[in-house]
């Protein structure tokens, strides 16, 4: 399994960057998780925008889909468009916003919706895939990949939970949202995770690997690095565009 960071800034893109996406691949087939802002010219300087077999999303903030939409365009109106609808997989009307930008009907043979309720598992290619509901102000669905013996989670954005070491346990990567390296502020405290609460969790789930995202743009990744690497003794990287981990 191998996954490529295409982008992993909160909220809004830093220049040069993007939010939230990541490029998975296994035995051939690829998943695009998650679709931010600016995810698709990074995806695009891996892969053709038809090259891609499935779309995983964990909730509906625009920066984790909002992508979706120039992804759709370009499979439908590029010169290499394919009529092969793509399978997107998302919560319960994570999508309705980012699906209605077009005019009705313009997208809709690009891609084939699988809504779930966060706590099903299902098979995408050679994945099996889990998802749990985690705790944001949005129904966020957290996502253990495994194909063969490898395995990733993935948490979205959300708060510290039990439910996030449950998913990632054993995992041989987590992939955490970590958009403060400290403290996070008490009106967000619910709903978003620290570097240092995502590496207790990994530490407690026992993973092989923490790549800590959604950093608040600004944000000092040696920071977050520093303190996620006093909590958690494995590696731990900053998902950063570009960055591939093969796990």
């Amino acid at each position: 399994m191998r996954v490529t960071v295409l982008g992993g800034c909160g909220a809004w893109p830093e220049a040069g960057a993007a939010c939230s996406g990541f490029l998975v691949e296994s035995a051939g087939f690829r998943i695009l998780l998650d679709a931010g802002y600016a995810v698709l010219p990074r995806l695009l300087g891996h892969v053709g925008a038809h090259e891609i077999d499935a779309v995983l999303i964990t909730h509906g903030h625009p920066d984790h889909c909002a992508d979706l939409n120039p992804l759709l365009r370009a499979r439908l109106l590029a010169a290499e468009a394919t009529a092969k609808p793509l399978p997107v997989y998302a919560p319960l009307h994570a999508l309705d916003a980012v699906l209605a930008l077009d005019r009705p009907g313009m997208l809709d043979d690009a891609y084939d919706l699988h809504e779930f309720i966060p706590g099903v598992g299902f098979a995408v290619g050679p994945f099996a895939v889990a998802s749990r509901l985690l705790p944001h102000w949005v129904p966020n669905a957290g996502f253990r990949l495994t194909a063969g013996d490898r395995s990733l989670a993935y948490t979205g954005d959300s708060g510290p939970d039990r439910g996030v070491i449950e998913l990632a346990e054993a995992a041989d990567l987590l992939i955490a949202e970590a958009t403060y390296p400290e403290a996070v502020p008490p009106d967000d405290a619910p709903y978003l995770t620290s570097a240092r609460q995502a590496a207790q969790q990994a530490a407690c789930a026992g993973v092989g690997r923490l790549a800590l995202t959604h950093l608040w743009p600004g944000t000092d990744p040696a920071h977050a690095v520093d303190a996620a690497a006093r909590a958690f003794p494995g590696r731990v990287d900053v998902a950063t565009s570009g960055l591939v981990i093969d796990v």
